[in-house]
């Protein structure tokens, strides 16, 4: 299984920016997905997750950003409207087999079986 992000990059506060979690290796669409992000200096924390329809997004983007997903194209997305400084960081998408988390176990990166190499977004003027 390998997962492929994409989409970062430089974008100005209150701008927009799409990033893509491509996944390839699974035989069938029954696996989750959840986005996390690394600032600098800082511990790598959950930011939004999507199972078949259920999505749970972190406080801090709530309202912001939207997770969707396309199965057709085995690829997840993370819409990220109104980005402010603060989001500066690099994301990753990580992939579980199976059902879907509960609300209360999303953000625990060690449910996670496969993690993408992450890609850098930068929120500046």
């Amino acid at each position: 299984v390998q997962l492929q992000a994409s989409g970062g990059g430089l974008v100005q506060p209150g701008g927009s920016l799409r990033l893509s979690c491509e996944v390839s290796g699974f035989t069938s669409n029954y696996y989750t997905i959840g986005w996390f992000r690394q600032a600098p200096g800082k511990e790598r924390e959950g930011v939004s997750y999507i199972g078949e329809s259920t999505k749970f997004y972190a406080g801090s983007v709530k309202g912001r950003f939207t997770i969707s997903r396309d199965n057709a194209k085995h690829t997840v997305y993370l819409q990220m409207n109104s980005v402010k400084p603060d989001d500066t960081a690099v994301y990753y998408c990580a992939a579980r087999r199976g059902p879907r988390l509960i609300m209360s176990a999303w953000r625990e990166q060690e449910r996670y079986e496969y993690w993408g190499q992450g890609t850098l977004v930068t929120v500046s003027s």
